[in-house]
């Protein structure tokens, strides 16, 4: 984890949402406006699909680091996060890892754990298997820097874990630093993240190898921070997939590596994710690792805080993992297991509405939040309406069925009723429901929806800002810190069939451009590919074709780069506008 993350309050504003944001094709191909994935073996269409559809896991934060609990020479560490306690302590090295001699987790409970995942309605588990501080809680032939070697506990927790977990069928994965405060002979970053140097390099594929070659299936590797060069992350993504070509590896092997992105440190994305994502968090966002002193409290509404995140996440299409940190001893703070025995309490009779299920089709909704399922929309209602009417902005050219409640609240729904503005349903007794009823309203065939969009001006013409597209971006590129960049904006423009003429508002091409700059534009899915030229304050235009069949409510204008393209590369130019306006000329 980075080393100074704290929670991310950023309004909640998708800026898209598609109707299964990051589903994997039945070909496993990404349609041409989303990014392939770089060169290699990749896991296939149907594990991506299995991944996506568990939405909700644990991630378990246990090593050497357990053992101070956040303090040291009896003084609090509040700087950081307690899993780096070495760090922040400071702690000489010889100290911190005197702690082996310590960690004797007798009540480390491997079966206790994975019944207490259930428990929560969790689908997966993750452990780390190393941490920074380089504690290998596996038994590694690299070095006796392990809980095998070092303590005299003796036993191999990773494969515990991994032994449980396939007794209950449930999937495993396991969390891999890909950065050790031992190579750096203490001239670590402050934000951890470090190049890794060729023996390092070595190091970690020697024990990738032994973790995906020891430990039985590994559903997901999960790398993190250190900043290793794109051939680095080339080659630990391969040292997964030669050995295990359906294993998921993490964004935070950078360099657009990963099989899946993973947002910061307990934040959610504020735009739409095309590819399969997922939120990590922690119960307390100052801690991952087990922290003594932390102040824990009102339990409802820490139950209630992590029902609507889960709710939020897999309303945008992405999985849930939500951390715990084991004490010193093994055993699991009790805080955190009510925690999560109460989200399993609220999830138990409602699962439906999140497992297997599609990212809401809706950019907004004023009550809460949606998740789609085959043929089934399921409503979250976190702010019920003093009405007790849930508006559906958009829907049309859809048949439903009966609403209804899940789980038994009190609440009765009334039927479904479209109109110009979308759908409604009535809900009688929602203030009677506890937090956040669920209501599920079947559908026949397709659920349409139809999208915001720009009207025209009086004279036809429009004007489409990019301030105002829907954004969709590459993350987890060179290291935690580098910026997100953009590989394709979209816009939604109400205007009827004919021809049109597109013209694209630019800056930042260079000059002169070899070879010349291009951009593919399409509209209504057609593609054209468009020459930028260095004169940026004309534009570039072309002539285009409104298709009614393809885009029937609403012309859709994208800008991407020229197809094919990877993970990383983004539009090659800023765009400032698209002007449309109608052309009536002969072609």
């Amino acid at each position: 984890m980075s080393k100074r993350e704290s929670v991310n309050t950023k309004k909640w504003c998708l800026l898209a949402l598609t109707a299964f944001a990051g589903a994997a094709q039945a070909n496993g191909v990404p349609p041409p406006d989303q990014p392939l994935p770089l060169a290699g073996p990749r896991p296939d269409a149907a594990t991506v699909e299995a991944w996506q559809a568990r939405r909700f896991g644990m991630f378990i934060h246990f090593g050497l680091f357990s053992v101070p609990g956040g303090v040291w020479d009896g003084k609090k560490i509040a700087d950081g996060y307690s899993e780096q306690i070495q760090s922040h302590a400071p702690v000489p090295m010889a100290q911190y890892e005197a702690l082996a001699k310590r960690f004797d987790p007798q009540k480390w409970d491997s079966g206790a754990i994975v019944a207490l995942a259930k428990a929560a309605g969790m689908k997966f588990i993750v452990l780390t298997a190393k941490h920074h501080d380089g504690f290998a809680m596996f038994h590694t032939a690299q070095n006796r820097y392990n809980i095998v070697d070092a303590t005299a506990y003796g036993r191999d927790v990773v494969k515990e874990l991994a032994d449980a977990c396939a007794r209950a069928h449930m999937p495993f994965g396991v969390y891999y630093s890909t950065i050790d405060w031992h190579w750096m002979h203490g001239q670590y970053l402050d934000t951890n993240s470090n190049p890794i140097t060729p023996a390092q390099a070595d190091f970690n594929v020697a024990q990738i190898r032994e973790l995906l070659g020891h430990y039985g299936p590994i559903a997901e590797i999960w790398f993190d921070m250190g900043k290793p060069t794109p051939a680095q992350s080339a080659r630990f993504t391969r040292a997964v997939h030669d050995l295990q070509p359906q294993t998921m590896v993490s964004g935070r092997v950078w360099n657009y590596q990963g099989d899946f992105t993973v947002m910061g440190d307990n934040q959610e994305p504020d735009v739409a994710v095309e590819e399969p994502w997922q939120s990590p968090a922690s119960i307390f966002p100052q801690t991952w690792g087990y922290r003594s002193w932390q102040q824990r409290d009102d339990l409802p509404g820490k139950i209630r805080e992590n029902i609507a995140r889960l709710v939020r996440v897999a309303s945008a299409g992405g999985n849930y993992l939500l951390n715990i940190g084991p004490e010193g001893d093994g055993s699991v703070v009790p805080y955190e297991a009510d925690v999560l025995r109460g989200i399993g309490d609220w999830l138990r009779p409602r699962g439906e509405a999140i497992y297997a299920t599609r990212a809401s089709p809706f950019k907004k909704l004023d009550f809460g939040h949606a998740t789609l399922g085959a043929h089934t929309l399921y409503l979250f209602v976190e702010k019920p309406p003093a009405d007790g009417v849930l508006r559906l902005p958009g829907v049309i050219d859809t048949r439903f069925g009966p609403a209804r409640l899940l789980a038994d609240t009190g609440a009765k729904a009334g039927s479904v009723t479209l109109d110009a503005q979308g759908a409604t349903v009535s809900i009688a007794g929602l203030d009677r429901a506890g937090y956040m009823p669920v209501v599920a309203l079947p559908f026949d065939g397709t659920l349409h929806v139809r999208p915001d969009a720009v009207s025209p001006d009086a004279d036809g013409t429009m004007h489409l800002a990019a301030k105002h597209a829907q954004h969709f971006l590459n993350y987890n590129g060179y290291g935690y810190e580098d910026p997100s960049t953009v590989y394709k904006l979209r816009w939604y423009a109400a205007v009827g069939a004919g021809h049109y003429r597109l013209t694209v508002r630019y800056h930042g091409a260079a000059s002169p451009a070899k070879p010349p700059i291009e951009l593919d534009v399409r509209v209504d899915g057609k593609r054209q590919t468009l020459s930028l030229g260095t004169d940026n304050d004309a534009g570039a235009s072309l002539r285009v074709q409104r298709d009614l069949r393809a885009q029937p409510y609403a012309m859709q204008v994208e800008l991407t780069p020229v197809e094919p393209f990877h993970k990383g590369d983004h539009l090659p130019v800023t765009i400032d506008a698209v002007d449309i306006v109608p052309d009536s000329s002969s072609p």
